[in-house]
């Protein structure tokens, strides 16, 4: 398998839409883990999956993110994500190594991958 990350976020985060770009050229590198983004459309405050949709596609330095939609919340609550941005760590082998709040700068999330396996 292959080593992901993870980052929960919300449109009405600032610190969280501040780390787009770092997140977006993150996703365009081959660092050897994929790159994964998770919002909740209509749970704390999120806009709805349609109003999301509409806002993100004018939102710049975007085009590399992948968004899933945690639909109902259920992901993000049994992954007992409590705030904005959340990031998880994701092993080969599927399971979570380290989920932490707060943001991250690309060269900690790649040296995070650097000492798992």
């Amino acid at each position: 398998g292959q080593q992901g990350y993870r980052e929960y976020w919300a449109s009405w985060c600032p610190i969280c839409l501040e780390g787009l770009a770092e997140i977006n050229t993150l996703s365009a590198e081959d660092g050897g883990f994929r790159v994964l983004t998770i919002v909740a459309p209509g749970q704390k405050g999120e806009k709805s999956a349609e109003d999301f949709k509409t806002w993100f596609a004018d939102v710049e330095n975007t085009e590399n993110i992948a968004v899933l939609f945690d639909t109902n919340g259920a992901y993000g609550a049994q992954a007992g994500v409590r705030g904005y941005p959340t990031s998880a760590y994701i092993g080969s082998d599927g399971v979570l190594v380290q989920q932490l709040p707060g943001h991250v700068d690309n060269e900690t999330i790649k040296s995070k991958f650097e000492s798992i396996d």
